[in-house]
């Protein structure tokens, strides 16, 4: 079976240096994989890159076969992307801004679509509600149902679950499982919260300097460091960076 992304070799620099140095990263078809690691270990750049909006100075990444930068419009027909940082319209009801995207979407029946993604996620009561009536934690999960309207083959959440109730945490979980299963949807997440990670992810990726330290199933990757969980790996990743930016500090 093909993988939904795969990327090979990645490589991005600034003025401020290499952002990303040979990055792989694959994701097959309905797997849970997130990419993490501590703020500058490259994993912003990685994500955009793989969604062709940085082109990278190295490097190939394919969604669905499709090679970017040449196939990008047909490979994001497959892709659904969503962030809690993401607005919402304020004068839109939920129901008619899902209809508006399911028609841009050329969905036959958006209205239709649009309920059944509200009820995966636990919101259909939200269908009717102003975008000013939202909660940050329901505009998540709305966030969340418009970009997987279009049943995509891959759908990328960056820090879905940030700064969220843990009923509303447990709601996006519970959803994003639902959907994996049914659709098959391959899910690529980035998340600072290593427990919510723990209970959404069956494979993570660390970066660390522009490259991957890390990748495999969660308690396997802890215990290639020798420690208990994902927050300790997470932790100890960045106190290896701030050493390494303390001690280029205090090159001449």
């Amino acid at each position: 079976m093909s993988d939904v992304l795969r990327a090979r070799g990645l490589v991005k620099t600034y003025r401020r240096g290499r952002a990303v140095d040979g990055v792989d990263l694959t994701v097959r078809p309905g797997e849970r994989v997130a990419l993490l690691g501590p703020n500058g270990a490259g994993k912003t750049t990685t994500l955009l890159m793989c969604l062709g909006v940085v082109e990278p100075d190295g490097g190939t990444v394919e969604i669905v076969g499709h090679r970017l930068p040449r196939g990008r419009s047909a490979a994001m027909a497959h892709v659904g992307f969503a962030a809690g940082y993401l607005p919402l319209p304020e004068r839109l009801r939920v129901g008619e801004f899902l209809r508006m995207f399911g028609q841009l979407y050329g969905l036959a029946d958006p209205d239709t679509q649009a309920l059944r993604g509200l009820e995966r996620f636990g919101i259909p009561h939200l269908a009717k509600a102003m975008g000013t009536e939202l909660s940050s934690g329901q505009k998540t999960l709305v966030g969340i149902v418009k970009s997987t309207m279009h049943d995509p083959e891959l759908l990328v959440l960056d820090e879905p679950t940030a700064s969220l109730d843990p009923d509303v945490a447990l709601r996006v979980r519970t959803g994003l499982a639902a959907l994996c299963e049914e659709r098959g949807t391959a899910l690529l997440v980035t998340s600072h919260n290593m427990v919510e990670v723990e209970r959404i992810a069956e494979r993570v990726v660390f970066l660390s300097a522009g490259r991957v330290v890390a990748d495999g199933p969660p308690l396997e990757v802890a215990a290639r460091f020798g420690r208990d969980d994902l927050e300790e790996v997470f932790l100890h990743l960045a106190s290896e960076r701030q050493a390494s930016e303390h001690t280029e500090g205090l090159r001449p």
